[in-house]
């Protein structure tokens, strides 16, 4: 069986990238990109290396970076501009392979394992996107070359920016065992915290680990860190179309819920996900809100309605819950939840928003939303929190799962 060929590409800086391109008096300046420049206490959404150099870091207070840097040039965020990029940057990996699967914005990973007898093998491959990339759009790639997507992503952390970087059979465990734990696809600080505890430092330590240690630490999940760790991870790459038609995310409750506030706290953890994903996609907005319910017999039941196009979790949240309030009654118990959107346009305008007042509003929970998320890519989900949550602990470690269709 012919060995797979993964390519993980990862667009460097690529909002601040982005703005570069567009406006070539900004190079080899430092530079933010922030949602409202104006205002010193907003927060850094992206930076070039310029302004990395001064160690200004992502999801910082625009107010701290400029005291590291006063001459930063901050701009505002054109996500209409970032989404042309990130349309173009994959037509060019279309050039290769039909096996693109887009996982946010600005990274893809690609399966070229039937394109390498027609242009070379995957450094070849991967070398001739770079190029690409860089000469006909104006910006830079790391791409990341290996023989699953877990080490292809490793192998594109590794080198930045502008940087093709391989992770073979022949050389994983001298390039990989080594690393930090925490180097490692789905090891967050928590998780990196418990391993540490337990004398478990490196990636090659968490690949030899005892399976039931893990397994008593986290749960299924233990394991499924060693495979990755070890490189046995086999997880296709899911081709998708550029046309999303929908996305959603669902959750399996730790116990069997009734309660209608226990409810509307589980919407809006649900609604964080899915808008937030809706931002990365750079779908735009959505104007209907799907929601699916299972019951304590496992029964499924799902319902939906239009609400005025919109990209905030607030609105799909009451949505949400709103539908589940018309249709369900309190003496169902709820074993899963689920919530959807779909009907994305991106160029659509706020009908409804009628007034400068209400569009500066909606404007303004918007960037902080997206600052929000951006403390959260960083940092981890659980560096903010809203209130809402905190008042029902026992369910802000339920695992949501994602779906895209």
């Amino acid at each position: 069986m012919q060995e797979r060929v993964i390519l993980y590409s990862d667009l460097n800086n690529f909002f601040a990238s982005v703005e570069t391109a567009l406006h070539p008096e900004y190079k080899g300046k430092p530079l933010i990109v922030c949602g409202d420049p104006g205002k010193r206490l907003g927060v850094v959404f992206a930076k070039n290396e310029e302004a990395k150099s001064y160690g200004i870091r992502t999801a910082e207070t625009v107010y701290s970076a400029l005291k590291k840097c006063p001459h930063a040039l901050r701009v505002p965020t054109h996500f209409s501009e970032y989404n042309k990029y990130s349309k173009a940057v994959r037509e060019i990996y279309a050039r290769y392979t039909d096996v693109i699967e887009p996982l946010s914005i600005d990274e893809c990973a690609m399966d070229v394992t039937a394109s390498v007898k027609l242009f070379g093998g995957g450094e070849k491959i991967a070398e001739e996107i770079r190029a690409a990339v860089k000469n006909e759009l104006g910006v830079t790639v790391s791409i990341g070359v290996s023989f699953n997507k877990i080490y292809a992503k490793l192998a594109s952390e590794l080198k930045k920016p502008d940087a093709v970087t391989v992770i073979s059979r022949e050389n994983y465990k001298a390039k990989v065992f080594p690393l930090p734990v925490s180097y490692l696809l789905y090891v967050g600080k928590s998780t990196e915290e418990a391993l540490l505890k337990h004398g478990i430092h490196t990636i090659g330590e968490l690949a030899r680990a005892d399976s039931a240690l893990l397994v008593r630490l986290f749960g299924k999940r233990g394991e499924i860190l060693k495979i990755n760790a070890g490189g046995r991870n086999d997880e296709p790459v899911k081709s998708e179309s550029d046309e999303i038609k929908s996305i959603g995310n669902s959750m399996t409750l730790p116990y069997d819920v009734s309660d209608s506030e226990q409810i509307r706290r589980l919407f809006y953890m649900l609604a964080e996900s899915v808008v937030s994903r809706l931002r990365e996609s750079g779908e735009g907005k959505c104007d209907t809100v799907h929601i699916t319910v299972k019951d304590e017999f496992l029964r499924e039941t799902s319902r939906q309605k239009k609400i005025p196009p919109t990209a905030l979790c607030e609105d799909v949240a009451r949505a949400a819950y709103e539908i589940y309030a018309e249709n369900f009654t309190g003496a169902q118990k709820v074993h899963m939840l689920g919530l959807a959107v779909s009907g994305f346009d991106r160029n659509v305008e706020q009908l409804s928003l009628d007034t400068s007042g209400e569009k500066e509003k909606y404007e303004k929970n918007l960037r902080a939303q997206d600052a929000v998320a951006a403390i959260r890519k960083k940092y981890g989900y659980d560096k903010v929190q809203r209130g809402i949550l905190l008042e029902d602990s026992s369910l802000l470690n339920v695992d949501i799962e994602h779906r895209k269709n």
